[in-house]
């Protein structure tokens, strides 16, 4: 039996080289994410990254987005919100040793508000539900990477391979409940005080 992860990753705020800054449009992926897994994904171009990040070794990251609210309206609770609204995610830029992957992909889950309840906490055995977004192929995303998780991993299954991921979202989840995380939240237009010129550049789609 293999000894539980750890609940956070990374230390208390982040560290060089983080934060990280991708943006691109969301591009059609593999399908696998929605189809065999049930976890939805948001692929963007990973076509510069070698040479643009080398530090981005593959793996599974944690790190905040935002999508254009030119081309996608977020519903929250108050309604449709017509500025950028930050999200937490959990990502994997890597080959997928599970799917033999021949070509580098960032796949991004976005998951709910931390506000909100976690739809990936320990629930019913041998069932998990991962959070759903309605579809914003061709959206503009900006990501900032915050944190490293773990490295690609192959897996005897794939329901080891969706538990590990539920496990990577909470992971993501707690490690950015942290205080120094958490003006990486913010959404835009809710503050009147100063924000970090990541965080603008992050709800920045002028």
């Amino acid at each position: 039996m293999s000894k539980p992860r750890d609940p956070v990753a990374g230390p208390d705020s982040p560290e060089p080289p983080f934060p990280i800054r991708l943006s691109g449009p969301v591009i059609k992926g593999f399908g696998r994410g929605s189809k065999d897994l049930g976890i939805p994904t948001a692929n963007i171009p990973a076509d510069d990254l070698s040479e643009k990040h080398p530090e981005l070794t593959t793996g599974v990251y944690y790190g905040v987005v935002a999508l254009d609210p030119k081309t996608y309206h977020h519903e929250t609770t108050e309604g449709n919100t017509s500025t950028a609204v930050v999200l937490p995610a959990v990502l994997s830029i890597g080959y997928n040793p599970f799917y033999k992957n021949t070509v580098r992909s960032v796949e991004i889950h976005i998951m709910p508000a931390l506000t909100e309840p976690s739809p990936t906490a320990a629930g019913q055995e041998g069932y998990t539900k991962f959070n759903r977004l309605p579809d914003f192929y061709k959206t503009r995303l900006n990501l900032l990477i915050l944190g490293y998780i773990r490295p690609e991993f192959d897996y005897v299954s794939l329901e080891a391979l969706v538990e590990d991921i539920r496990v990577d979202c909470e992971v993501a989840r707690e490690s950015l409940l942290r205080e120094a995380y958490k003006c990486y939240m913010v959404e835009s237009g809710k503050t009147s005080g100063e924000v970090s010129e990541d965080h603008a550049w992050l709800v920045s789609f002028d």
